[in-house]
Protein backbone atom coordinates (compact mmCIF):
# COMPACT_ATOMS: atom_id res chain seq x y z
CA UNK A 1 0.00 0.00 0.00
CA UNK A 2 1.01 3.59 -0.82
CA UNK A 3 4.11 2.69 -2.25
CA UNK A 4 3.49 6.65 -4.09
CA UNK A 5 2.37 9.05 -1.67
CA UNK A 6 0.66 11.98 -2.67
CA UNK A 7 3.63 14.53 -1.51
CA UNK A 8 5.61 12.19 -4.69
CA UNK A 9 3.39 10.95 -7.29
CA UNK A 10 4.88 9.48 -10.20
CA UNK A 11 3.82 10.08 -13.80
CA UNK A 12 1.98 7.43 -16.15
CA UNK A 13 0.55 7.92 -19.51
CA UNK A 14 -2.93 7.53 -20.77
CA UNK A 15 -2.83 4.56 -23.69
CA UNK A 16 -6.82 4.58 -23.99
CA UNK A 17 -9.92 6.13 -23.07
CA UNK A 18 -13.32 4.67 -24.51
CA UNK A 19 -16.53 5.01 -23.69
CA UNK A 20 -17.79 1.54 -21.86
CA UNK A 21 -21.76 2.43 -21.38
CA UNK A 22 -24.34 -0.26 -23.26
CA UNK A 23 -25.92 2.69 -25.15
CA UNK A 24 -27.10 6.30 -25.46
CA UNK A 25 -27.45 7.50 -22.23
CA UNK A 26 -27.42 10.82 -19.68
CA UNK A 27 -23.95 9.74 -18.21
CA UNK A 28 -20.85 9.83 -19.22
CA UNK A 29 -18.43 6.57 -18.10
CA UNK A 30 -15.42 5.95 -19.76
CA UNK A 31 -12.70 2.68 -19.47
CA UNK A 32 -9.40 4.42 -18.95
CA UNK A 33 -6.05 2.45 -19.38
CA UNK A 34 -2.92 3.97 -18.03
CA UNK A 35 0.45 3.13 -18.78
CA UNK A 36 2.73 3.23 -15.27
CA UNK A 37 6.01 1.51 -16.55
CA UNK A 38 9.29 3.08 -14.55
CA UNK A 39 7.07 3.54 -11.41
CA UNK A 40 7.00 1.44 -8.11
CA UNK A 41 3.18 0.73 -9.27
CA UNK A 42 4.49 -1.85 -11.77
CA UNK A 43 3.45 -5.42 -10.81
CA UNK A 44 2.14 -3.99 -7.48
CA UNK A 45 -1.20 -3.53 -7.35
CA UNK A 46 -3.78 -5.71 -6.28
CA UNK A 47 -7.82 -5.63 -7.79
CA UNK A 48 -10.15 -3.86 -5.41
CA UNK A 49 -7.78 -1.48 -4.80
CA UNK A 50 -7.84 1.94 -5.81
CA UNK A 51 -4.75 4.52 -7.38
CA UNK A 52 -4.99 8.46 -6.87
CA UNK A 53 -4.86 11.16 -9.46
CA UNK A 54 -3.89 14.64 -8.55
CA UNK A 55 -5.47 16.71 -11.27
CA UNK A 56 -4.07 20.19 -12.27
CA UNK A 57 -4.13 23.42 -11.24
CA UNK A 58 -5.31 24.88 -7.79
CA UNK A 59 -8.92 24.52 -5.72
CA UNK A 60 -10.66 27.51 -4.30
CA UNK A 61 -8.33 28.73 -2.06
CA UNK A 62 -5.79 28.89 -3.97
CA UNK A 63 -4.21 25.08 -3.32
CA UNK A 64 -2.88 22.26 -5.33
CA UNK A 65 -5.91 19.93 -5.94
CA UNK A 66 -6.22 16.88 -3.73
CA UNK A 67 -5.40 12.90 -4.75
CA UNK A 68 -8.84 11.35 -5.84
CA UNK A 69 -8.99 8.02 -5.53
CA UNK A 70 -10.30 5.50 -8.37
CA UNK A 71 -10.96 1.83 -8.42
CA UNK A 72 -8.47 -0.50 -10.12
CA UNK A 73 -11.08 -2.06 -12.73
CA UNK A 74 -8.80 -4.58 -13.94
CA UNK A 75 -7.01 -7.91 -12.62
CA UNK A 76 -4.20 -7.93 -10.33
CA UNK A 77 -1.84 -9.39 -13.15
CA UNK A 78 -2.80 -6.03 -14.98
CA UNK A 79 -4.73 -5.27 -17.94
CA UNK A 80 -4.60 -7.51 -20.42
CA UNK A 81 -2.14 -9.28 -18.64
CA UNK A 82 -0.01 -6.53 -18.38
CA UNK A 83 1.93 -5.87 -15.10
CA UNK A 84 2.44 -1.73 -15.98
CA UNK A 85 -1.05 -1.54 -17.44
CA UNK A 86 -3.60 -0.48 -15.27
CA UNK A 87 -7.19 0.47 -15.17
CA UNK A 88 -9.98 1.98 -13.96
CA UNK A 89 -14.02 3.83 -14.86
CA UNK A 90 -14.31 7.62 -14.38
CA UNK A 91 -17.46 9.18 -15.01
CA UNK A 92 -18.00 12.88 -15.42
CA UNK A 93 -20.13 14.93 -12.85
CA UNK A 94 -21.99 17.52 -13.57
CA UNK A 95 -24.60 18.91 -11.21
CA UNK A 96 -25.73 22.50 -10.27
CA UNK A 97 -24.52 23.75 -7.34
CA UNK A 98 -26.39 23.21 -3.77
CA UNK A 99 -26.01 25.52 -0.70
CA UNK A 100 -24.29 22.95 1.91
CA UNK A 101 -22.54 25.51 4.39
CA UNK A 102 -24.32 28.33 6.24
CA UNK A 103 -21.99 30.67 4.64
CA UNK A 104 -23.52 29.08 1.15
CA UNK A 105 -25.43 31.58 -1.42
CA UNK A 106 -29.05 29.75 -1.49
CA UNK A 107 -29.28 31.15 -4.76
CA UNK A 108 -26.21 29.89 -6.83
CA UNK A 109 -27.46 26.84 -8.86
CA UNK A 110 -24.91 27.72 -11.20
CA UNK A 111 -23.44 24.76 -12.89
CA UNK A 112 -20.81 22.46 -11.20
CA UNK A 113 -18.31 19.92 -12.87
CA UNK A 114 -16.23 17.50 -10.98
CA UNK A 115 -12.60 18.31 -10.85
CA UNK A 116 -10.82 15.01 -11.44
CA UNK A 117 -13.89 13.07 -13.32
CA UNK A 118 -13.82 15.39 -16.39
CA UNK A 119 -9.97 15.84 -16.17
CA UNK A 120 -10.07 12.27 -16.76
CA UNK A 121 -12.59 11.79 -19.13
CA UNK A 122 -10.95 14.26 -21.31
CA UNK A 123 -7.49 12.61 -21.57
CA UNK A 124 -5.82 11.29 -24.88
CA UNK A 125 -3.08 8.94 -25.75
CA UNK A 126 -0.30 9.97 -24.57
CA UNK A 127 -1.41 12.79 -22.25
CA UNK A 128 0.15 12.03 -18.38
CA UNK A 129 -1.55 11.68 -15.28
CA UNK A 130 0.00 12.41 -12.16
CA UNK A 131 -0.51 9.26 -9.72
CA UNK A 132 -0.19 7.86 -6.19
CA UNK A 133 -1.09 4.91 -4.47
CA UNK A 134 -1.94 1.37 -4.65
CA UNK A 135 -4.64 1.98 -1.82
CA UNK A 136 -7.04 -0.01 0.20
CA UNK A 137 -6.43 -3.15 1.99
CA UNK A 138 -10.15 -4.30 2.68
CA UNK A 139 -11.89 -4.77 -0.05
CA UNK A 140 -9.70 -7.43 -2.00
CA UNK A 141 -10.26 -11.20 -2.95
CA UNK A 142 -9.02 -13.65 -0.72
CA UNK A 143 -5.81 -15.50 -0.72
CA UNK A 144 -7.57 -18.87 -1.88
CA UNK A 145 -10.57 -17.60 -4.14
CA UNK A 146 -11.90 -21.29 -4.32
CA UNK A 147 -12.24 -21.33 -0.90
CA UNK A 148 -15.70 -19.31 -1.00
CA UNK A 149 -18.71 -18.51 -2.78
CA UNK A 150 -19.63 -14.81 -4.03
CA UNK A 151 -22.44 -12.50 -4.61
CA UNK A 152 -21.41 -9.22 -5.69
CA UNK A 153 -23.78 -6.13 -5.49
CA UNK A 154 -22.52 -2.86 -7.65
CA UNK A 155 -24.50 0.85 -8.32
CA UNK A 156 -22.77 2.20 -11.38
CA UNK A 157 -19.27 2.92 -11.33
CA UNK A 158 -19.10 0.68 -8.57
CA UNK A 159 -19.03 -2.42 -11.11
CA UNK A 160 -14.88 -1.15 -11.68
CA UNK A 161 -13.65 -3.68 -9.25
CA UNK A 162 -16.07 -6.62 -10.30
CA UNK A 163 -14.68 -6.24 -13.80
CA UNK A 164 -11.27 -7.10 -12.87
CA UNK A 165 -12.02 -9.39 -10.31
CA UNK A 166 -14.37 -11.60 -12.40
CA UNK A 167 -11.98 -11.74 -15.11
CA UNK A 168 -9.16 -12.37 -12.70
CA UNK A 169 -11.21 -14.97 -10.91
CA UNK A 170 -12.34 -16.64 -14.19
CA UNK A 171 -9.57 -15.80 -16.61
CA UNK A 172 -6.66 -15.37 -14.86
CA UNK A 173 -3.82 -18.17 -15.14
CA UNK A 174 -4.41 -21.36 -15.04
CA UNK A 175 -8.13 -23.31 -14.26
CA UNK A 176 -11.03 -20.86 -14.03
CA UNK A 177 -12.00 -20.78 -10.13
CA UNK A 178 -14.74 -23.17 -10.05
CA UNK A 179 -17.05 -21.11 -7.23
CA UNK A 180 -20.61 -19.94 -7.70
CA UNK A 181 -20.21 -16.32 -8.73
CA UNK A 182 -23.43 -13.94 -8.55
CA UNK A 183 -23.35 -10.00 -10.14
CA UNK A 184 -26.11 -8.03 -9.42
CA UNK A 185 -25.88 -4.84 -11.35
CA UNK A 186 -28.02 -1.79 -10.92
CA UNK A 187 -28.48 0.79 -13.15
CA UNK A 188 -31.47 3.56 -13.94
CA UNK A 189 -31.88 1.92 -17.11
CA UNK A 190 -30.04 -0.79 -19.80
CA UNK A 191 -28.29 1.89 -21.37
CA UNK A 192 -26.75 3.13 -17.94
CA UNK A 193 -24.89 -0.72 -17.59
CA UNK A 194 -21.44 -0.79 -17.55
CA UNK A 195 -18.87 -3.71 -19.47
CA UNK A 196 -22.61 -5.14 -20.06
CA UNK A 197 -20.99 -6.97 -23.02
CA UNK A 198 -18.05 -8.41 -20.77
CA UNK A 199 -20.32 -9.76 -18.16
CA UNK A 200 -22.68 -11.31 -21.15
CA UNK A 201 -19.96 -13.17 -22.83
CA UNK A 202 -18.52 -14.34 -19.31
CA UNK A 203 -22.08 -16.09 -18.24
CA UNK A 204 -22.36 -17.79 -21.59
CA UNK A 205 -18.95 -19.29 -20.93
CA UNK A 206 -19.24 -20.10 -17.50
CA UNK A 207 -21.70 -22.36 -15.60
CA UNK A 208 -20.78 -20.82 -11.93
CA UNK A 209 -20.83 -17.18 -13.09
CA UNK A 210 -24.58 -15.59 -13.46
CA UNK A 211 -24.89 -12.04 -14.49
CA UNK A 212 -28.22 -10.12 -12.81
CA UNK A 213 -29.46 -6.88 -13.79
CA UNK A 214 -31.64 -4.65 -11.47
CA UNK A 215 -32.83 -1.81 -13.51
CA UNK A 216 -35.14 1.04 -11.57
CA UNK A 217 -36.08 3.57 -14.05
CA UNK A 218 -37.77 1.18 -16.57
CA UNK A 219 -40.96 -0.64 -16.47
CA UNK A 220 -40.25 -4.58 -16.22
CA UNK A 221 -42.54 -7.09 -18.24
CA UNK A 222 -46.33 -7.44 -16.32
CA UNK A 223 -44.97 -3.86 -14.14
CA UNK A 224 -45.00 -0.29 -13.88
CA UNK A 225 -41.79 -0.33 -12.35
CA UNK A 226 -38.49 -0.94 -12.17
CA UNK A 227 -36.78 -2.81 -9.55
CA UNK A 228 -33.40 -1.70 -7.31
CA UNK A 229 -30.52 -4.40 -6.54
CA UNK A 230 -32.06 -5.10 -3.03
CA UNK A 231 -35.54 -5.50 -4.00
CA UNK A 232 -34.20 -8.15 -6.82
CA UNK A 233 -32.51 -10.20 -3.84
CA UNK A 234 -35.47 -10.15 -2.17
CA UNK A 235 -37.93 -11.17 -4.83
CA UNK A 236 -35.30 -14.38 -5.89
CA UNK A 237 -34.60 -14.72 -2.04
CA UNK A 238 -35.27 -18.24 -2.74
CA UNK A 239 -32.72 -18.79 -5.26
CA UNK A 240 -30.25 -16.25 -3.10
CA UNK A 241 -31.08 -17.78 -0.28
CA UNK A 242 -28.72 -20.89 -0.41
CA UNK A 243 -25.59 -18.76 -0.99
CA UNK A 244 -26.20 -16.38 1.25
CA UNK A 245 -26.95 -19.67 3.94
CA UNK A 246 -23.68 -21.05 3.12
CA UNK A 247 -20.64 -19.93 5.35
CA UNK A 248 -18.38 -19.99 1.99
CA UNK A 249 -19.83 -17.11 0.99
CA UNK A 250 -18.43 -13.38 0.91
CA UNK A 251 -20.38 -10.26 0.07
CA UNK A 252 -18.88 -7.71 -2.11
CA UNK A 253 -21.20 -4.60 -2.04
CA UNK A 254 -19.25 -1.02 -4.41
CA UNK A 255 -21.75 1.48 -5.01
CA UNK A 256 -24.26 4.11 -3.76
CA UNK A 257 -24.62 4.20 0.21
CA UNK A 258 -28.58 3.43 -0.36
CA UNK A 259 -27.73 0.40 -1.55
CA UNK A 260 -25.76 -1.02 1.29
CA UNK A 261 -28.46 0.20 3.58
CA UNK A 262 -31.32 -1.59 2.08
CA UNK A 263 -29.38 -4.42 1.79
CA UNK A 264 -28.76 -4.61 5.47
CA UNK A 265 -32.48 -4.38 6.02
CA UNK A 266 -33.20 -7.68 3.19
CA UNK A 267 -31.14 -9.82 5.30
CA UNK A 268 -32.06 -8.99 8.73
CA UNK A 269 -35.50 -9.58 7.63
CA UNK A 270 -34.62 -12.99 6.10
CA UNK A 271 -32.85 -14.00 8.80
CA UNK A 272 -29.81 -14.12 6.90
CA UNK A 273 -27.66 -11.41 8.65
CA UNK A 274 -25.96 -13.58 11.13
CA UNK A 275 -22.89 -14.22 9.22
CA UNK A 276 -22.40 -10.44 7.11
CA UNK A 277 -24.02 -8.41 10.29
CA UNK A 278 -22.85 -7.42 13.62
CA UNK A 279 -25.93 -5.89 14.52
CA UNK A 280 -25.76 -3.24 18.23
CA UNK A 281 -28.04 -4.00 20.83
CA UNK A 282 -30.07 -1.15 20.08
CA UNK A 283 -31.55 -2.40 17.19
CA UNK A 284 -31.32 -6.42 17.70
CA UNK A 285 -34.97 -6.63 19.05
CA UNK A 286 -36.48 -3.87 16.52
CA UNK A 287 -37.75 -4.78 12.99
CA UNK A 288 -35.58 -4.28 10.46
CA UNK A 289 -38.39 -2.81 8.16
CA UNK A 290 -38.23 0.30 10.87
CA UNK A 291 -34.25 0.53 10.88
CA UNK A 292 -33.52 4.32 9.77
CA UNK A 293 -30.79 5.09 7.47
CA UNK A 294 -28.87 6.67 10.46
CA UNK A 295 -29.22 3.77 12.93
CA UNK A 296 -27.77 1.62 10.47
CA UNK A 297 -24.77 3.61 9.82
CA UNK A 298 -24.06 4.04 13.74
CA UNK A 299 -25.47 -0.13 14.98
CA UNK A 300 -24.53 -1.80 12.70
CA UNK A 301 -21.16 -3.29 10.98
CA UNK A 302 -19.60 -5.26 8.40
CA UNK A 303 -18.05 -8.58 9.50
CA UNK A 304 -14.84 -10.30 7.61
CA UNK A 305 -17.19 -12.12 5.44
CA UNK A 306 -19.15 -8.71 4.26
CA UNK A 307 -16.77 -6.21 2.26
CA UNK A 308 -18.41 -2.40 1.64
CA UNK A 309 -16.77 0.65 -0.77
CA UNK A 310 -19.62 3.03 -0.77
CA UNK A 311 -20.21 6.74 -1.08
Amino acid sequence: MNLVPAKAPVTGRVVSNDCCLKGKSASFVRHLVVDVSGTPLVGNFLVGQSFGVIPPGVDEKGKPHKVRLFSIACPSSGEDGQPHILSTTPKRVIDEFHAQRPVDDPQNHSLFLGVCSNYLCDRRPGDELQITGPAGKRFLLPANPADHDYLFLATGTGIAPYRGMLMELLEGSGEPCPSQMHLVMGSPYRTDLLYDDLFCRLQAEHDNFHYHTAISREPRPGSSRGIYTHQLIDEQIDGFGPLLQSPRTLIYICGLLGMQIDLYRVLARHGLGDGFLRIGEELRETNSCDWTAEQIKRHIRATPRCMVEVY
